[in-house]
């Protein structure tokens, strides 16, 4: 496993699809600030609350200048169902093959009833426009997490 990447080391490359099948890579957002928050699954409690309050900020982060991409193991199927369903205003990235996750140190082993295994640690990641990691916000509390991200994210614009 990888440590959680920390503020002031390169953001990890990645090449990921979108909820619409469309590569996604780190390079496509070169020049300006983005907040990668990764989630466990889409359409459960949390993680609907999470993107629903994302969602609900995305003018504010676009007139910032700041993109916002959600990151989970799901298909982009499911991405697309996800969006749709609730509405969401923001790019989902299916990483099924947990290699991103990887990357950023977020697919950890997690137990849950004594029962252990492996899955995504909510977490949020600030990239500069230089590419490199402004801040890290590990094991995420929900409520609230939004918009600290947006407040910390327009410093980095």
């Amino acid at each position: 496993m990888v440590d959680l990447v920390a503020a002031g080391q390169p953001a990890p490359r990645f090449t990921l699809v979108d909820h619409d099948g469309k590569p996604l890579m780190l390079d496509s957002f070169a020049g300006r600030p983005l907040v990668i928050y990764f989630y466990p699954k889409d359409d459960t409690s949390g993680c609907t609350t999470e993107a629903l309050d994302f969602s609900a900020l995305a003018d504010a982060f676009r007139d910032a200048g700041v993109a916002v991409l959600g990151v989970s193991p799901d298909s982009p199927r499911s991405h697309a169902k996800f969006k749709t369903k609730h509405g969401l205003d923001l790019a989902l990235a299916s990483d099924e093959a947990k290699a991103t996750c990887e990357a950023y140190g977020v697919w950890v082993e997690k137990s849950m009833y004594g029962r252990k295994y492996m899955g995504v640690e909510r977490t949020t990641v600030l990239v500069g426009a230089d590419g490199v990691v402004a801040r890290v916000w590990p094991k995420v509390k929900i409520a609230g997490h939004a918009a600290e991200v947006l407040a910390a994210s327009t410093t980095a614009a």
